[in-house]
């Protein structure tokens, strides 16, 4: 019989153990109870199941490859043999195209005529304007000015997909604040609306629902490296800013309780400097946009602003689910400073010919950590989770031509 694998699944109202749940005011639940019903009903059609498939295939490119880092292994001391998951080849640059084409053909089965979402890195929103585009829908992704004016490139991308950016100029100007408008969008236009929740963060089901699309990483990377290496790997790794990569990878090996998760979550200037991203590590449990979970914030309970070089980990939360694993045990969570992604990012590029994104740099920069500490000739897997394009001028103001840090 073939053997299945099995996701902690939330309670009846969406919580993993005390995290998650709908915190959401009263003209939402009916728009989410709806969602959770026709999501659960559509999950297992196979009808539905089938087209997804399809698509993942066909348009977004799947599966994915998972790719022996033998240059990278070396110069980490030959330790271990790391494996990198690349979605920085998934079509549009990363994984988030496995969560939209999900959403996407679910929002055309409830009938809706419009797609909104948020966008921090802006490779959702640029995948959010793609699946728009192919299923000839209008679409409206907001972003914050910090972020618009560091992830040009996507903008431009959004641009030209047929998509409008609205800049966000509240708050931070950062994830945070472009997350609170399109919460605000949808709670006027929900009849028409579709939100694309980038990350596994909000109200029940989208955690949920996110961590069973982007669960394709996890289980491809286990079918691929049972071909390999004939066995599962020891320890997997990837970045965590909302968490969706991550709980991606994560989640089919749930049950696997001697496969080791690693979350890295930003450190940005320095855990002790305050300015970071580290909302597990540093965070409090409290709610916020719709669910329970661990949260940078104050004394008083206001959220703290967050920071990261990367875009897509400049976020004071984190799903519920992850909240969850760190919890109760299952996951180990880290954070590493700006300077140690660049210089991480500048070490893959030098050693494998492969220049990842900023979030994805976080987890490379742990494995100088980590690699020393596992037992010689393990198995690390690493989520690639999307390509470095995206970050050239954040490179090139911090980067010399050689790769090191510009004093």
């Amino acid at each position: 019989m073939k053997r299945k694998t099995h996701f902690p699944l939330p309670d009846s109202s969406g919580h993993y153990g005390p995290f998650g749940g709908r915190y959401v005011p009263e003209t939402l639940m009916r728009a989410l109870i709806e969602l959770e019903r026709e999501y659960n009903r559509l999950k297992n059609d196979p009808g539905f199941k089938r087209e997804l498939r399809g698509l993942l295939a066909d348009y977004a490119g799947r599966p994915t490859p998972l790719y022996l880092a033998r240059r990278l292994s070396e110069t980490l001391g030959n330790r271990a043999r790391i494996y990198l998951k690349r979605e920085d080849l998934a079509f549009t640059g990363a994984h988030k195209i496995n969560n939209t084409l999900g959403q996407a053909l679910l929002a055309k089965h409830l009938g809706k005529k419009r797609l909104i979402a948020e966008t921090g890195a802006g490779q959702h929103g640029v995948a959010t304007a793609t699946v728009a585009s192919l299923f000839g829908m209008s679409c409206d992704v907001y972003m914050g000015t910090e972020d618009m004016e560091r992830q040009r490139l996507n903008v431009f991308r959004m641009e030209l997909l047929g998509t409008r950016v609205i800049p966000v100029t509240s708050g931070t100007r950062t994830l945070k604040d472009a997350t609170n408008e399109a919460m605000r969008d949808w709670m006027a236009n929900v009849d028409d609306t579709h939100y694309i929740i980038g990350s596994v963060v909000g109200p029940h089901p989208f955690p949920m629902m996110v961590r069973d699309f982007q669960s394709v990483i996890g289980h491809e990377t286990r079918r691929q490296l049972k071909r390999k290496e004939g066995r599962l790997p020891d320890h997997l790794v990837a970045c965590v800013g909302g968490g969706s990569n991550s709980i991606g990878l994560f989640a089919p090996f749930y049950n696997d309780v001697r496969v080791k998760f690693h979350g890295v979550e930003a450190a940005g200037f320095g855990i002790s400097t305050g300015k970071h991203a580290a909302s597990i590590s540093m965070g409090e449990m409290g709610i916020f946009h719709g669910s329970k979970s661990y949260v940078l914030q104050t004394d008083d309970g206001q959220v703290k602003p967050a920071h990261s070089i990367s875009a897509g980990l400049d976020y004071p939360g984190v799903g519920p689910e992850h909240s969850f694993y760190k919890w109760s045990g299952r996951g180990e969570y880290v954070s590493v400073t700006d300077s140690e992604a660049l210089d991480a990012c500048a070490l893959l590029a030098k050693t494998e010919g492969i220049v990842c994104a900023l979030e994805t740099a976080h987890a490379i920069a742990y494995l100088s950590r980590l690699v020393p500490k596992v037992k010689r000739g393990a198995l690390i897997v690493v989520c690639l989770s999307g390509r470095g394009d995206k970050d050239v001028f954040t490179l090139q103001k911090h980067l010399g031509r050689d790769g090191e840090l510009r004093t």
